[in-house]
């Protein structure tokens, strides 16, 4: 990411490479838009609106590296932005996801401090990959600390 650009501008021409039939040109236009949300400089409904655009992505019938970097991104995004639960959702319904793509989406439910994510995270501490049951542990703690934030110190 170099250039005077805006990060709207960069965001959108990433965009317009995700349409390339160059499969490696169409996961890093996903890298830009991991580093532009990095930077915590979209405004906030314009990084829920990417961070949608992404969950599209990682739903998609599209390669695993693509899926991947997708949700990378929207884990990056999770730093610097409140993503809403209802933007998340759509992925923990998602059936037959590899389980380390299910990491990626619990540590993003855990983010939202959404009271509606908890169950959601729950269903998966009974998932027969330790991965996955790991990453909902973390993330019914980290739901659990935004909910009620004097636990912090008793974990």
């Amino acid at each position: 990411m170099t250039g005077p650009k805006s990060p709207t501008a960069w965001i959108e021409s990433a965009w317009q490479e995700l349409d390339a039939p160059d499969a490696g040109r169409r996961d890093s236009c996903l890298e830009v838009v991991s580093d532009v949300l990095e930077t915590g400089l979209l405004a906030q409904d314009d990084a829920v609106r990417v961070v949608e655009r992404l969950v599209a992505v990682a739903l998609s019938g599209e390669s695993y590296e693509l899926r991947e970097s997708a949700l990378h991104a929207v884990c990056t995004a999770t730093t610097p932005y409140e993503l809403p639960y209802r933007v998340l959702a759509p992925l923990a319904a998602a059936h037959g996801m590899e389980p380390l793509l299910l990491e990626d989406v619990l540590a993003a439910l855990g983010s939202t401090g959404d009271r509606a994510a908890l169950p959601t995270v729950e269903r998966f501490l009974r998932h027969p990959h330790p991965g996955v049951r790991r990453e909902a542990e973390d993330a019914v703690k980290e739901l659990s600390w935004r909910l009620h934030p004097a636990l912090k110190g008793t974990a």
